[in-house]
């Protein structure tokens, strides 16, 4: 951050994605702070970076809003939509994290609020900066595979090995309500689909709890994604797979191309270049990679994906 005032940031959210946000950004040289209404979540955080502040409420937060560049909404999908609007109204950036929301009526809520408002919501689909998949949607998008006929996403992964430091029950991921499940939560696989070819045409899809894992949310995810220029897709979301897999493979009228997680491990890359970009974004050197449009075409997906499991027909994205 040389040339550079030091960036202040304050995360929303002291749990797992928000610690590695409050992590990454102090290792940029950024001035940070935390808000969590778990005291010992920030005791916990606080162990592993200096914070500038804590925070036990948004409230809080907001009455210092002059005190920040900008905030990084880690908290569980229930909330995000409300503290996006408290912040904006406050004219506080945002790296939001995925999904935007819970329904598409509350992000279209945020988006009409933005209408007449310059304001900057970055959306954390951090796939999006993993350096692999940057280099398969290249490969697609140059015609290495020709014609796209058929993609296979796959993702499967036991929810009680994500977080082994906590109970799984007590991992918003378990909860309905605060906007947990597969098919949220995993959107990113949605997010990847559009990202390669576009908006798709129609979807059919099962979505449900399977297994014996103690939560109120799906932990699997079956859909058959159409596009109008006879593209298939079909995607597979499971929190109860046992060995992890994350996988996606590409066949076209020329080849076929592979994608797969073991191969790829570090993680923390993606989130790095996505602090990066929130920086440079704040500083006014790049625009918006992954906006709200982005998070509002995945949530139209998911919502036809949620009418055609309920309906049992195919289901068009509108």
């Amino acid at each position: 951050m040389s040339g550079q005032a030091k960036k202040r940031i304050v995360v929303l959210g002291a749990g797992s994605v928000g610690r590695r946000h409050l992590r990454n950004f102090a290792f940029l040289g950024c001035e940070v702070s935390a808000m969590d209404p778990n005291a010992e979540r920030i005791a916990e955080v606080a162990k592993e970076v200096s914070l500038k502040n804590s925070f036990f409420s948004l409230e809080e937060v907001l009455k210092n809003a002059k005190d920040f560049d900008g905030a990084v909404v880690a908290a569980p999908p229930k909330f995000h939509i409300n503290q996006a609007l408290e912040l904006l109204g406050n004219n506080i950036p945002i790296l939001m994290e995925k999904p935007l929301a819970k329904t598409l009526e509350e992000a279209e809520k945020l988006a009409e609020s933005m209408k007449n408002n310059p304001a900057k919501v970055l959306l954390g689909y951090t796939y999006r900066w993993w350096p692999s998949l940057i280099d398969l949607r290249s490969k697609i998008l140059s015609g290495e595979v020709g014609k796209p006929l058929r993609a296979e996403f796959n993702m499967s992964a036991h929810l009680a090995d994500w977080h082994p430091w906590e109970r799984y029950q007590d991992f918003f991921m378990a909860s309905k309500d605060l906007g947990g499940g597969a098919l949220l939560d995993e959107s990113h696989w949605l997010d990847l689909m559009i990202w390669f070819f576009g908006m798709p045409g129609e979807v059919f899809a099962k979505i449900g709890k399977i297994s014996d894992l103690e939560i109120d949310t799906d932990d699997n995810v079956d859909m058959i994604i159409s596009y109008e220029n006879n593209l298939q897709v079909s995607i597979h979301l499971d929190l109860y797979g046992r060995p992890h897999e994350k996988s996606i493979k590409i066949t076209g009228e020329k080849s076929s191309l592979a994608w797969n997680f073991e191969n790829d491990l570090d993680r923390n890359i993606m989130f790095m270049g996505l602090a990066e970009d929130f920086l440079a974004v704040l500083g006014g050197e790049k625009k918006i990679k992954c906006g709200v449009p982005d998070g509002i075409n995945v949530l139209k997906v998911i919502e036809a994906a949620r009418r055609s499991s309920l309906g049992g027909k195919s289901e068009k994205v509108t």
